[in-house]
């Protein structure tokens, strides 16, 4: 699940992307959730750990934006989640 700075929260299914050789080292789930973080404003993969963008996985976030929200009753104010 990816939830936005405007509280929106979408699930995306990465299962199609890992078939994908580009996404197959994520196929490990310890490096999945080791090397994921935000950068640029969208999910990247730092599998290398030396933050060069030129090795990031990554995903467009426009495509993650584009999913149907799941849930659009959670709404950031501040740092506070209002439910």
């Amino acid at each position: 699940q990816v939830m936005f700075d405007n509280g929106k929260l979408i699930e995306y299914d990465m299962n199609p992307l890992l078939e994908e050789e580009a996404f197959a080292p994520l196929k490990d789930p310890i490096l999945f959730s080791r090397t994921c973080m935000i950068m640029n404003g969208t999910l990247v993969w730092d599998i290398t750990g030396m933050r060069d963008e030129e090795s990031w996985i990554e995903i467009d976030p426009l495509i993650l934006y584009e999913c149907p929200a799941i849930n659009e009753e959670f709404v950031y104010m501040g740092n506070t989640l209002i439910e």
